[in-house]
């Protein structure tokens, strides 16, 4: 089974805050006498930057709502105000991304690097992108760069998106350190839980990764039917019977239209 964020839409969640959070602190700072350069704020920021800041907020709240196109456009505007936005072209890199344009992705992604070389979340988008491309070695060389950077926030997103790109590439072993340290920075993090638990269970630790998804699953707002289904591939490899078509039924009663379902309908565990 290939490794993925349980819920596409977390994932994007998680860029597009990182996004925004990005535009409260807009890149440029203006020259003053002293020694070290005063921070931009809404007195006495240019038009340019204003109007930019503006779009690409906008531009993040479409992508986030699922409005590709509508969100490329707004991206393009802050673009054509301030070519020296750095997460402008980092949120144009991931719209391309979805979008299927690896060429104009990978321009993005570069460009954004190119005006900040320590864009830590550049690093990761980027990262990404290239892991989907199965770019493995450049993607864990990204990952490594954001992880250097100094005081960046997103540690545990970053180990989380390393361990599944390293787990895709066939290394099982390091997959599950990475998202180990992941897990142990945010353990309340679903995604980070599922994905570890799924390469526990290709390893054969199987009750470590019971332990997990049974916190897991006990939350009825976070449990899918891939969690479901991994549990129940999980009690089949432990040999409770019981428990396994306990978990295959709950799936099927509540997301019966799912892969995950008809899978477990015909009993392919090891699928």
């Amino acid at each position: 089974m290939r490794l993925q964020l349980p819920v596409q839409q977390v994932a994007w969640a998680m860029l597009i805050a990182t996004l925004l959070t990005a535009c409260a602190s807009p890149a440029g700072r203006i020259a003053s006498q002293t020694a070290t350069p005063d921070r931009v704020t809404a007195s006495d920021e240019p038009e340019n930057m204003r109007r930019a800041r503006v779009r690409l907020e906008l531009a993040s709240a479409y992508l986030g709502r699922g409005q590709v196109v509508t969100a490329l456009d707004q991206v393009k505007q802050a673009i054509v105000a301030d070519p020296t936005m750095g997460p402008a072209f980092n949120l144009r890199g991931l719209i391309y991304s979805n979008l299927g344009d690896n060429t104009l992705a990978e321009e993005s992604f570069r460009r954004a690097l190119a005006l900040d070389p320590a864009d830590a979340d550049a690093m990761q988008n980027f990262g990404w992108h290239l892991c989907q491309l199965a770019r493995f070695a450049e993607a864990d060389a990204l990952f490594s760069g954001a992880l250097e950077v100094p005081r960046y926030r997103d540690t545990a997103r970053t180990q989380l998106t390393r361990g599944i790109c390293q787990a895709r590439s066939g290394n099982l072993e390091l997959a599950e350190q990475t998202l180990q340290r992941a897990f142990e920075l945010d353990a309340a993090s679903p995604a980070i839980a599922v994905n570890l638990s799924e390469v526990l269970y290709r390893r054969g630790a199987f009750e470590r990764a019971r332990f997990i998804m049974r916190r897991v699953n006990g939350m009825p707002e976070v449990s899918n039917a891939q969690t479901l289904w991994l549990s129940a591939r999980i009690e089949n490899k432990l040999g409770n019977s019981l428990a396994a078509r306990a978990m295959g039924e709950q799936l099927a009663a509540r997301f019966p239209e799912s892969p995950e379902a008809g899978t477990f309908e015909r009993r392919r565990f090891d699928d």
